[in-house]
């Protein structure tokens, strides 16, 4: 099989906006289709690719919500539009079910899910990096021709992505546990926000902006996403909220019967038992936690903390890096948490433990405080 020389993306929203970029970045040539003219014209303006006339491609990445892919797929065969297909929605059983019932031609189609994204959407939100060390999901099947895997490979490579081969099925409970059920849990969890009282949001700080985060993402896109993977999902979110009632039980029990008549009276918890079982869960979620890939998928490393007090100015997070780099200290990762009310705020640099010395004298030298 030859390279990728032509690739038609079928979807220009934040995914397809983001893999035509990549794959522009690389020299390859993108033609850009979507049901919303101003979405594409957008997208070409921002670099990604000039708008499809119809023409013969190398590969066709689809990038629709699941429920539609199967459709679009069968239009594009029957157009001949390209060599071979593939799909980015974040669910595969689906649309290869739906995709053999209409009877699409499954030897050039290979269902793909690249993992990752942003809480924000459209092309505007697009990036070229967006791929860079993600695990991408390839889920051939047996009638799968092995040089559309091969093209998926070369695809993946070119957005940067990690290749990560996987079945269908099995695809769809992984991502029920890691991205799916996590969505909810965090929707619901936001949602207790949407009528708490004023006093309560003043004192959010970065713990509930973590937990929350991911549920500021569009909640029709993920209505099609949980709707397409449904049963895995709901396995997921059942036993999350067995851990919820069980855990909520035991904070009653360990209040003891008085409780709701003098919260907080008691020096100690009526039931010690049931706060052993409270204690199980969070050991549990550090075990958990404690599992998840560190990064480019190696495994997860303990990494300490350096917080600097930082000013709510253009150009301090350049500083402070540009300080990090003379040390020859890499940063592993950043977190900020802004001050309410104060120009100022603080940033967590997370370093490897060995490096916290030469960077703690490095920053302090600088001017920088550190608490």
């Amino acid at each position: 099989m030859s390279g990728l020389e032509n690739v038609l993306v079928v979807g220009t929203g934040l995914i397809g906006a983001s893999v035509a970029l990549a794959l522009r970045g690389q020299g390859v040539t993108v033609h850009l289709a979507d049901r919303d003219p101003a979405a594409v014209r957008l997208a070409s303006e921002l670099g990604a690719g000039v708008e499809w006339a119809g023409e013969s491609v190398d590969m066709a990445v689809i990038a629709v919500p699941p429920q539609a892919v199967a459709g679009q797929l069968a239009e594009l065969q029957r157009a001949g539009a390209a060599r071979f297909y593939t799909d980015v929605a974040s669910v595969k059983a689906l649309p290869l079910r739906q995709a053999a019932e209409i009877g699409c031609d499954l030897a050039t189609y290979v269902a793909g899910h690249p993992l990752a994204g942003r809480e924000r959407s459209g092309p505007a939100a697009a990036r070229a990096d967006l791929f860079l060390g993600r695990p991408w999901a390839l889920c051939p099947t047996a009638e799968t021709s092995p040089d559309a895997v091969e093209a998926l490979r070369l695809l993946i490579k070119l957005c940067g992505g990690e290749a990560v081969q996987v079945g269908a099925v099995e695809h769809d409970r992984a991502v029920a546990v890691v991205s799916h059920a996590p969505h909810v849990t965090a929707s619901a969890v936001a949602a207790r926000l949407a009528e708490a009282p004023a006093a309560a949001l003043g004192l959010a700080g970065q713990g509930v902006r973590d937990v929350t985060r991911i549920a500021a993402g569009d909640p029709n896109l993920w209505t099609g996403i949980l709707s397409g993977n449904a049963l895995p999902v709901a396995d997921v979110l059942e036993a999350v909220a067995a851990d919820l009632a069980a855990a909520a039980a035991s904070l009653r029990a360990s209040a003891g019967p008085d409780a709701e008549s003098a919260p907080g009276a008691a020096d100690a918890p009526a039931d010690p038992e049931a706060m052993g079982r409270v204690t199980e869960l969070l050991r549990r979620g550090v075990a958990g936690t404690g599992r998840i890939p560190g990064k480019h998928g190696g495994p997860a490393r303990a990494y300490a903390t350096v917080q600097v007090i930082i000013g709510d100015r253009p150009g301090e997070l350049a500083r402070l890096f540009q300080v990090a780099r003379d040390a020859g200290v890499n940063i592993e990762d950043v977190r900020l948490e802004h001050a309410p009310g104060l120009p100022l705020g603080a940033a967590d640099l997370l370093v490897q433990p060995e490096a916290v010395p030469a960077l703690s004298e490095a920053l302090r030298a600088h001017g920088w405080h550190l608490p």
